[in-house]
């Protein structure tokens, strides 16, 4: 397959893939990614560790569905995740761990095939590139001038793609029938929101292992239109800019986004979708929001830490002190990890109210009511006495990241 991918297939067009797709080895590794990512249940309520426990047995089963053509996947279990500072909620499909397998072991078949002819700055969901890419990325169009953007949401891009036409566009390189049926299969499967089922008519669900291999393999047409015509789009799944350096130059290229997206059964988000000068109103990208050459983390990204940390400094919490650290550092270090190229005045606030939090949990021990802030209570417990205690400072670990920088 790695020869042919390099020397081309007959025809341009891959027509035996559903063997390689139910090869034991592929099988294997498809669940040990599963495993790793760990996950919750689908509907028939086996977990990873259960599927594990007789993992030998349940590929060979598998496997040999595949081969014989008897495999029919299970519904998706829907679940609703609240947005994080919004009272909405965006629905997330989970598939049982037998389709996550099966899934995975298609994605490593397929990926290669497409992942070859992605254009150079679409980052999403493909192998060695990543968030921090897509940002360094625009931070770079910023400083050499392309100010006016395209921020463009598309409307519930996800639930919305046309099955005919990403079948068509699959179909441009892979002609395996049974390949193309699993795919097919994925797309209609059956979604349990409740005790409610129903089968989608268009869509690849959020939360299928293979829906952000099919989501790029449907957007890259747009991302390479955008290339030819001298635009620089900076695209991460269906999250994307385009940077221009004059306002004529951003309102032709939302002119030929609005019909490609149109053309490909798709409509961008009417209230969310603006040209905006990024050194005066700034822009909105993966997290971070970036006005001029300054960027910082925004509104909701604050707010979705604020929620983590809450739900683990409650004043009831029982557990020691030193647990309730490091249980906050996990969270504090991994939120840093993504947000650590902030402008350094995003940091100070946020560690004063960490050290708020706990605080008002010592407070609470101590026999008193109220939020631990104010003299009385900072003096009790100085920010030395949380430091000796090793709680995570998100202004000292920014200070050591600008020195090795």
């Amino acid at each position: 397959m790695l020869t042919a991918l390099e020397h081309g297939v007959q025809g341009g067009k891959w027509s035996r893939l559903i063997d390689k797709v139910y090869a034991a080895a592929n099988l294997l590794a498809g669940y040990r990614r599963v495993a790793a990512n760990k996950g919750a249940a689908g509907v028939d309520h086996v977990t990873i560790k259960a599927f594990g426990r007789h993992l030998d047995d349940n590929l060979a089963r598998l496997g040999e569905s595949l081969r014989q053509r008897k495999y029919r996947p299970q519904a998706i279990r829907r679940v609703w995740i609240p947005k994080p500072g919004r009272k909405v909620k965006r629905p997330l499909g989970i598939p049982t761990v037998r389709e996550r397998v099966v899934q995975t072991a298609l994605r490593h078949v397929m990926e290669p095939i497409f992942e070859r002819d992605f254009a150079e700055h679409s980052y999403g969901f493909r192998p060695g590139r990543g968030c921090r890419d897509a940002l360094r990325r625009v931070d770079t169009l910023v400083k050499e001038g392309y100010r006016y953007v395209v921020d463009a949401d598309l409307k519930s891009y996800f639930d919305t793609i046309p099955h005919d036409r990403l079948m068509a566009r699959i179909q441009e390189k892979i002609s395996d029938g049974r390949v193309l049926e699993l795919i097919e299969m994925f797309l209609k499967q059956g979604v349990m929101d409740g005790i409610k089922e129903w089968t989608p008519e268009q869509g690849s669900p959020q939360g299928a292992v293979i829906s952000p291999l099919l989501s790029n393999v449907y957007l890259d047409p747009l991302d390479h239109l955008m290339a030819e015509r001298g635009f620089h789009m900076v695209r991460y799944a269906d999250d994307f800019v385009v940077m221009c350096r004059t306002r004529q130059d951003a309102e032709a290229a939302l002119s030929l986004v609005e019909a490609w997206t149109v053309e490909a059964g798709l409509s961008l988000h009417p209230d969310k979708t603006d040209i905006v000068d990024v050194t005066t109103d700034g822009v909105e990208f993966l997290g971070y929001h970036f006005c001029g050459n300054t960027r910082w983390p925004r509104t909701s990204s604050v707010a979705k830490l604020k929620d983590a940390i809450r739900a683990k400094t409650r004043r009831t919490n029982g557990h020691s002190l030193s647990y309730i650290i490091a249980d906050v550092n996990r969270t504090l270090r991994g939120w840093f990890g993504y947000f650590q190229y902030s402008h350094w005045t995003s940091f100070k606030n946020l560690d004063g109210w960490t050290r708020m939090r706990l605080r008002s949990i010592l407070r609470r021990r101590a026999g008193r009511t109220g939020r631990g802030y104010g003299c009385v209570d900072n003096r009790l417990w100085p920010n030395t006495f949380f430091a000796e205690r090793g709680l995570f400072s998100l202004v000292t670990a920014h200070g050591l990241v600008r020195q090795s920088s």
